[in-house]
């Protein structure tokens, strides 16, 4: 598994396709699905788990939401709360861990 962060718009998907192609297992937008389970009320820990069996050979593009001012919403402050836990865990998981920052990669693992 390879784990891609960075901010919103720094050219993830691009990195992404272009470093394993178009064909790779690759899912977009993490933060979003964990943003999906929670309005959808389900049991995040599970769904997450049975993700990361499913997946193993996968490669995971999230939006880093840890950084700036904490959410007064209680739901976008456990979304921020829930991405940062599946982002720990993604990466204890993963083979590579590369963050992307203006188009650049940094390999972290």
């Amino acid at each position: 598994m390879v784990l891609i962060f960075g901010g919103a718009y720094q050219g993830k998907l691009d990195y992404a396709q272009s470093r394993f192609g178009m064909d790779a297992k690759i899912m977009n937008d993490a933060d979003k699905w964990i943003l999906s389970l929670i309005q959808d009320e389900k049991e995040i820990a599970t769904e997450v788990t049975r993700f990361f069996d499913d997946n193993s050979d996968s490669v995971i593009i999230c939006n880093d939401i840890s950084c700036g001012v904490v959410p007064i919403d209680p739901i976008m402050r456990r979304w921020r709360e829930e991405v940062g836990r599946f982002m720990a865990q993604a990466a204890e998981k993963s083979d590579e861990i590369v963050r992307l920052y203006c188009g650049i990669p940094t390999r972290i693992k």
